[in-house]
């Protein structure tokens, strides 16, 4: 009979040091004595993505993409390598890879990289030797065997591409907390884990600042229904548990709150009130990779508007750069960025189904003396960009609003 195959995947802080390296080889060990078959993804040890990153930003204000993937794709390398020496001490057999080496190809998008298939041969392969497969995270390789990087968080899309390609039974996101809350517990002490929360919900927390989990690796997830099980690395207590949608999900308005301060806002001045113009400031933009969020167009004075849009921050100079190349060519302004912002998010499946809750969010901010800059809304989700100095503030006063230490 064919063995269950579980697919684990240990975030940086889970590998940081040796002691937490045995600590993860043990609780795989534990897993293949159960006669299962456990592939496992891993990220870089602790901070050495950000220390990688560091050095090519002390060489050149703007590295190269492609030698960016080349430099940041090693640290996943080091900690399959050394996890697979830790296991064999524990007498399993255990084998290494990297991305390239079972087969995942990506498009040729640096540092952005999407998976297109994933060869799971060679995978197979070492489960009936009866070995314990570790796979290098967050990497793959395009047709042109150029190495290239799925973005930050990126091992967890490649947990969940193995996962769909190996039909395992469940897929296992093991970090430094012991699931998902209903927000930051460091900034709101009171927050409460939530036993289980629908794929869309985590989606749209993913993409509005949660950090536990990459939000490409939901939406595959949810495409394929897959499992996931979002646990701590240093306990055995249940996690979260990711789901598809149920009834009894919707009775609760509001499931979270998300806070992202990575983004940045700019603001093209003085842009001519003509139609396609707004289509060739975006257009221009998308071609550079860049990923564009919230976007508010003034009313035009004098046939000319001010457009304002949020990106990452990691995109600032590049989007700066498209920006003054596209407002030369169109006759507008200046071109303004802003930093200190921040987005602070409401998130919920029930809100199909609950009325006011965007007017009790904008209270509640009021009644705090939080200014609104800019507000974005999606079928289960309302968010708002504020002033960064003012996202802890708001996150507290909205969760004690929503009352979501009840939940």
């Amino acid at each position: 009979m064919e063995k269950e195959i579980v697919v684990q995947k240990f975030g940086g802080s889970s590998v940081a040091d040796i002691q937490r390296i045995k600590n993860v080889a043990n609780r795989v060990v534990s897993y293949k004595d159960k006669h299962t078959d456990v592939a496992v993804v891993v990220s870089a040890l602790g901070d050495t993505t950000d220390e990688l990153e560091s050095l090519a930003f002390q060489l050149s204000k703007d590295p190269p993409e492609r030698e960016m993937d080349m430099l940041l794709s090693t640290g996943e390398q080091i900690s399959c390598a050394l996890l697979a020496m830790a296991i064999k001490e524990l007498g399993h057999d255990a084998i290494s890879y990297t991305g390239r080496q079972v087969g995942i190809k990506t498009d040729k998008t640096h540092t952005k990289a999407r998976i297109i298939t994933i060869n799971d041969k060679r995978i197979r392969r070492a489960f009936k030797d009866n070995k314990i497969v570790i796979v290098a995270g967050y990497q793959g390789v395009t047709s042109q065997d150029d190495i290239t990087t799925l973005g930050r968080g990126g091992s967890d899309l490649t947990a969940v591409a193995l996962a769909k390609a190996l039909r395992a039974k469940v897929c296992e996101i093991y970090t430094d907390v012991d699931g998902i809350y209903t927000t930051d517990p460091r900034i709101v002490p009171e927050a409460r884990k939530i036993k289980q929360i629908t794929f869309d919900e985590m989606l749209e927390m993913a993409f509005l600042g949660a950090q536990v989990m990459q939000a490409r690796s939901i939406e595959v997830a949810k495409r394929f229904n897959i499992p996931l099980h979002v646990r701590s690395s240093f306990s055995k207590e249940e996690g979260t548990m990711i789901v598809k949608e149920t009834e009894k999900m919707e009775e609760i308005a509001v499931r979270g709150i998300t806070c992202n301060k990575g983004e940045a806002k700019i603001t093209i001045c003085f842009v001519p009130d003509k139609p396609g113009i707004a289509a060739k400031i975006f257009t221009e933009i998308s071609k550079s990779g860049i990923n564009v969020d919230t976007i508010v167009q003034n009313v035009p004075h004098d046939r000319l508007s001010d457009i304002s849009f949020t990106v990452p921050k990691t995109d600032l100079s590049k989007t700066i750069r498209v920006t003054t190349a596209i407002g030369k060519k169109i006759g507008a302004g200046e071109i303004l960025e802003d930093r200190n912002i921040a987005r602070v998010s409401l998130v919920g499946s029930g809100m199909r189904s609950h009325s006011g809750i965007a007017a009790r969010m904008f209270k509640a901010l009021a009644d705090n003396a939080i200014n609104i800059e800019m507000i974005s809304t999606s079928e289960i989700s309302v968010s708002c960009i504020i002033q960064q100095d003012l996202a802890d503030k708001a996150v507290r006063s909205l969760h004690k609003a929503f009352k979501l230490e009840a939940i």
